[in-house]
């Protein structure tokens, strides 16, 4: 990580982050990295995000490339590096296409999207911008995704602004030899 907050040794971890550090580890994510490296510095905040984390990520019933894309519009947003590097790779893995993706990073609207990438593409957008969804956009989210959706949408917007913010303070280098994939707009 950084100096700001320095990846923490498993041997000088205390009780409480050593829980953190398994439970992460247990789960989906299968390993500690990204942002909760330096969450476990407050490993009381660091399980409720990681239990949060775990339903936006992998329990909301929504396609998991949609989810990828709401996170990557989020990185451009706010410019985070790591996190749209991280989830630009997924994101293909889940079949978004590599158009899409590279509009994303360049902070255009894609041009060949499907109805629903279409959808939560300009939702967060709009959420991001403003604040909230237009009227239009509410209810054409509801209508796909119920309120429930609408929620998750909502929540992985607030989410992943926080992580954002997270990444950018602590500023982790990519991995070696990559490029950052977002250019100043």
């Amino acid at each position: 990580m950084t100096e700001r907050f320095p990846a923490i040794p498993p041997e000088r971890m205390t009780d409480a982050q050593r829980e953190v550090a398994a439970a992460i580890a247990g789960g989906p994510r299968g390993s500690v990295r990204g942002p909760f490296l330096a969450l476990l510095h407050h490993p009381a905040l660091a399980m409720q995000i990681q239990g949060l984390g775990a339903h936006l990520r992998y329990g909301t019933g929504m396609p998991q490339a949609l989810v990828e894309l709401l996170i990557l519009v989020t990185a451009r947003r706010w410019s985070c590096q790591y996190e749209f590097f991280a989830h630009a790779r997924i994101a293909r893995s889940e079949g978004l296409p590599e158009p899409v993706i590279e509009a994303i990073a360049e902070g255009r609207r894609p041009e060949a999207m499907t109805e629903d990438q279409a959808l939560v593409h300009d939702f967060a957008i709009a959420v991001h911008r403003d604040g909230k969804p237009t009227d239009a956009l509410y209810a054409a989210a509801e209508a796909r995704f119920g309120k429930p959706g609408v929620l998750d949408l909502l929540a992985l917007a607030g989410y992943y602004t926080m992580l954002a913010m997270v990444l950018n303070t602590a500023d982790p280098a990519l991995p070696e030899g990559a490029v950052p994939p977002l250019k100043p707009l």
